[in-house]
């Protein structure tokens, strides 16, 4: 069974919208878009590299998925290393409202989403399954239990509004932390592994 990774980027106050520019995601009002873009660095990009390369598929949001069949399949150079698996892997889109895509090796999940994705968990036997952004899909994921990894890339910043990759009500979870870097702009990478459910005492 393959494991399921959530990639994403984050602000200190733990939102996660619109971090790649102004007209990413407005949804809400929000105004703040494109927040992660100073940060960028060749240590931001040696990183996401080595997620890539461990990608077997990609389970994105409607709203990511979009974004990313708007870009990604016009960059065709075989040695860029997210192109050219984007482009090539399996790709599965949460939706209930697309029908024909257009970006080739798409498949839409659109029924039971919980059942659906521990499905393709089940299935694909080389590489993780990874999401990438993708925050409503994050929310379902986490509160069916289905997500093994999470690689939270945290920005130094804080936004004050937007929405959040732990909004209220989400369903308590325990993380065992695996690993930590920090980029030379600043951006504090940390990989968690899934830990069943929080235990509680008192000092």
């Amino acid at each position: 069974m393959a494991q399921l990774s959530i990639t994403t980027f984050v602000t200190l106050d733990g939102v996660m919208q619109a971090p790649g520019g102004p007209e990413e995601d407005t949804s809400g009002g929000f105004a703040l878009g494109g927040w992660s873009v100073p940060y960028g660095d060749e240590d931001f990009g040696r990183f996401m590299t080595e997620v890539f390369d461990r990608a077997g598929a990609f389970l994105l949001g409607r709203r990511t998925y979009d974004i990313f069949a708007g870009y990604w399949p016009k960059m065709t150079d075989p040695d860029d290393p997210i192109a050219s698996r984007l482009n090539s892997l399996p790709k599965y889109v949460a939706s209930r409202t697309l029908k024909d895509p257009e970006w080739a090796g798409t498949t839409v999940i659109g029924g039971d989403l919980a059942r659906e994705v521990a499905e393709v968990k089940e299935g694909l036997s080389d590489g993780e399954l990874q999401v990438h952004g993708s925050g409503r899909l994050a929310h379902a994921l986490m509160a069916h239990d289905l997500v093994d990894t999470l690689h939270l890339l945290v920005f130094p910043v804080v936004l004050g509004t937007g929405l959040r990759l732990f909004a209220d009500g989400a369903v308590p979870a325990a993380y065992r932390h695996k690993s930590a870097r920090t980029t030379a702009a600043g951006v504090a990478i940390h990989t968690y592994e899934a830990a069943g459910r929080p235990e509680f005492g008192s000092y």
